[in-house]
């Protein structure tokens, strides 16, 4: 029989009789269905009745409201009428996935058999092995279950849900929170479900049966999840415990039960930085109480004396005190102002709340003071010592932990490269803590982007690079490590604007091997070309594209070359930055001209000696830019008797240049200097590539005496007290 497409459902296919179905044929086809009038239904379907009619409001269909009454006659009835097996509602959900909600194992068999997956899913991510667990059918569960159902799938929802942290739910959690323990028993003994998946929010099962308000068998659930082993340190909305959840339940015998697992902690507080104890003196619960200080809770995470005065509860008051409670408990100065401005905010609060110390460190796995994720963890804010630090976290034994620690071991004092202050060990994880940095180096040049600086001197790429070059120097050298992951993201920036190098899991010992030092030079000659062109190419899109690509890309001589030499090392690779940290790029543009003036000033470039050492290593071709006509004849005018004029070479123009930086500042120039300005700007856009080719030319002979003195020994020298240079450009 022909079909109408349900996009369009306005009318149905013309009947036997001749007759055309209308709309309303079409509703009461889904009333009949629900109505269970099998004799209507019949008789809409011969009359033409569309039978893949979809309403409005939900995208029902007559099947789906078929299957919802587990009326498995009218389901085959609309079969044969070519009901479609796998048409969705407008939440996704399938025939076979309303099936599984309704518990009737007949039904799923039969829309396997019409092409149905077992694991499809509706667009919030259910499939029909969770909607069994969430409403109980243990045959339906078992039935999926043997026909391949993925126990342990995590609910996979809509892009704008995850991104509220909705969604990543299994089965178990669903069957706990709903409070089906014969489903969990099975879940668990059966058909190893994982207790400790975690959903998106992080919560595990125990969570989400502790967060149940309806579930009257929580007590029950809660002993069969920890008897499987689920972790009572796990977190849920704000940061709250499974022990905090069971003291707001006001539940003597789930604190107890909690309190008997071993790896309990017991001080572990909320985001708002309240422990068990402190949240069942504020809610008056003295068992509860009682029972938590004889296992050693801390009586040092509030004001617990005055607050159970306040609720004029003596024997509580008693009873903290008889566990040292401090009867004038003393917070932390609300005056307190932290040196970061841009974790100000966050810093002050984890500097308010209470939070039990490990070993020297304060901080919290919250997203509330999360920096930034890692793939073992993430970085947080925390106090090192009451130095305000970031704290990179690892699982304990991680070889990328070792690397991490070992190479930051290796660096000195005021050093280019992030300091490590130290680390601490706690519950199977080593918690590593280093200098706390503002900002990457690509929100950094978030600010900077869109800037033209083309034909301008760029103070601050060359600040920024320097500071980066002196640091993989350093690391080279001194520590005698290679990077392996240079990259925007492990570019810091401090408070004080200076740079840092970060991110060391990956790094290796170096083996001799240069092309281990190669990976790292040619990661900083894309960082050049990213920090040149202030972010507006990506570095990924930098990765992509072969080494030539990256050089034509430059956008003046002095990144070029720059970039070609790091892309061309020669030989000796580890001390290839200690050699570029004095080429061109890094000067200035006053260095530049004042470099040109000195060479120029030779004198067998003034006196045109032909066959001189410096003359023959410059070449004496012709320039292939030229000097503004009016300047020109004006300089000429020195050797208007001799006729001993300017000639267009690489050797003259030097000479030229001298001789105008000698005399521009006289009064009878004043008009030459009004046309062309700053010397060393002229000289720079006129001449574009005079520079390098100088450059070029007189770097390893005694001629590069004239070139400006650069710290590019082998041991890196620092700028400013703090060690790091600092952005001689606006803030980031």
């Amino acid at each position: 029989m022909e079909t109408r497409d349900h996009n369009n459902p306005q009318e149905g296919p013309t009947s036997s009789s001749g007759r055309r179905a209308t709309v309303e044929d079409n509703h009461l086809l889904i009333k009949a269905v629900q109505t269970e009038d099998v004799d209507l239904v019949q008789q809409l379907l011969e009359g033409g009745a569309n039978v893949n009619f979809q309403e409005d409001e939900g995208g029902w269909t007559p099947l789906h409201n078929a299957v919802q009454m587990s009326r498995e006659d009218i389901v085959e009835l609309l079969l044969r009428y070519d009901a479609d097996p796998v048409l969705r509602k407008k939440n996704g959900a399938t025939p076979f996935i309303v099936a599984a909600i309704a518990g009737n194992v007949k039904l799923l068999e039969l829309f396997l058999s019409k092409g149905a997956d077992v694991n499809e899913c509706d667009f919030y991510g259910f499939t029909a092995f969770m909607e069994a667990a969430v409403y109980g059918h243990v045959k339906a569960l078992k039935f999926l279950y043997e026909r391949g159902a993925n126990v342990n799938l995590r609910r996979k929802t809509k892009e704008d849900q995850e991104r509220l942290r909705k969604g990543g739910a299994t089965a178990l959690m669903d069957a706990a929170k709903e409070g089906h323990v014969e489903v969990l028993k099975i879940l668990l003994d059966e058909m190893g479900a994982d207790v400790n998946a975690c959903d998106n929010m992080g919560r595990n099962a125990l969570i989400h049966t502790l967060l149940s308000s309806h579930n009257s068998d929580v007590e029950a659930i809660t002993h069969l999840l920890l008897d499987h082993g689920a972790d009572v340190n796990v977190r849920g909305e704000r940061g709250k415990t499974p022990l905090i959840l069971a003291v707001e339940k006001k539940h003597l015998g789930l604190v107890q039960r909690l309190l008997e697992q071993e790896h309990i902690e017991i001080n572990d507080t909320d985001s708002d930085g309240k422990t068990a104890l402190l949240l069942a003196v504020e809610l008056k619960l003295k068992k509860i109480a009682q029972l938590l200080c004889d296992r050693g809770a801390s009586t040092d995470c509030g004001d617990l004396v005055m607050i159970a005065r306040r609720n004029y509860d003596s024997s509580l008051v008693k009873l903290l005190l008889s566990h040292g409670a401090k009867e004038h408990f003393h917070p932390p100065a609300e005056d307190w102002k932290p040196q970061s401005s841009h974790w100000g905010a966050a810093l002050k609060d984890l500097h308010r709340i209470y939070r039990p110390m490990i070993g020297k460190l304060k901080f919290f796995i919250d997203e509330k003071y999360k920096i930034a994720d890692t793939s073992e963890g993430g970085i947080y804010l925390g106090f090192y010592e009451k130095q305000e630090v970031a704290v990179k976290t690892f699982c304990e034994g991680s070889p990328r932990a070792r690397q991490e620690v070992s190479c930051l071991q290796s660096s000195r004092e005021n050093s280019h490269l992030v300091t490590f202050y130290g680390s601490e060990s706690h519950r199977g994880h080593l918690f590593v803590c280093v200098t706390l940095c503002e900002q990457t180096l690509e929100a950094c040049l978030e600010v900077h982007r869109g800037e033209d600086v083309e034909n301008e001197e760029d103070e601050f790429a060359r600040n920024v690079l320097s500071s980066i070059f002196k640091a993989v120097q350093e690391l080279h050298l001194s520590c005698a490590y290679t990077h392996q992951d240079l990259q925007p993201q492990n570019i810091l920036i401090d408070s004080k604007n200076a740079v840092h190098l970060a991110d060391f899991d990956k790094s290796i010992k170096w083996t001799g091997d240069p092309q281990e030092v190669k990976r790292d030079l040619e990661d900083l000659g894309r960082l050049v070309l990213y920090v040149v062109k202030k972010g507006n190419i990506s570095f990924e899109e930098l990765k992509a594209q072969s080494n030539e690509e990256v050089v034509q890309l430059s956008p003046d001589e002095e990144t070029k070359d720059l970039i070609h030499r790091l892309f061309h090392p020669g030989e000796h690779v580890r001390d290839c930055l200690s050699d570029l940290l004095g080429h061109p790029f890094f000067w200035t543009w006053e260095s530049r001209y004042r470099t040109l003036r000195n060479v120029g000033n030779e004198s067998d470039i003034k006196t045109r000696k032909h066959k001189s050492e410096i003359l023959r290593l410059l070449q004496p071709g012709p320039s292939e830019h030229s000097v503004n006509e009016d300047v020109m004849k004006k300089m000429n005018e020195f050797y208007k008797k001799t006729g001993n004029f300017y000639q267009n070479t690489v050797g003259d123009l030097l000479k030229f240049i001298r001789n105008l930086g000698e005399h521009i500042d006289e009064e009878k120039h004043k008009k030459m200097k009004l046309k062309i300005g700053d010397p060393s700007r002229y000289f720079q856009k006129t001449f574009p590539d005079l520079v390098i080719y100088v450059y070029t030319k007189l770097q390893n002979t005694e001629y590069r005496k004239h070139f400006p003195q650069t710290h590019s020994s082998n041991k890196p020298q620092c700028d400013g007290a703090g060690g790091a240079s600092r952005l001689a450009s606006p803030r980031c």
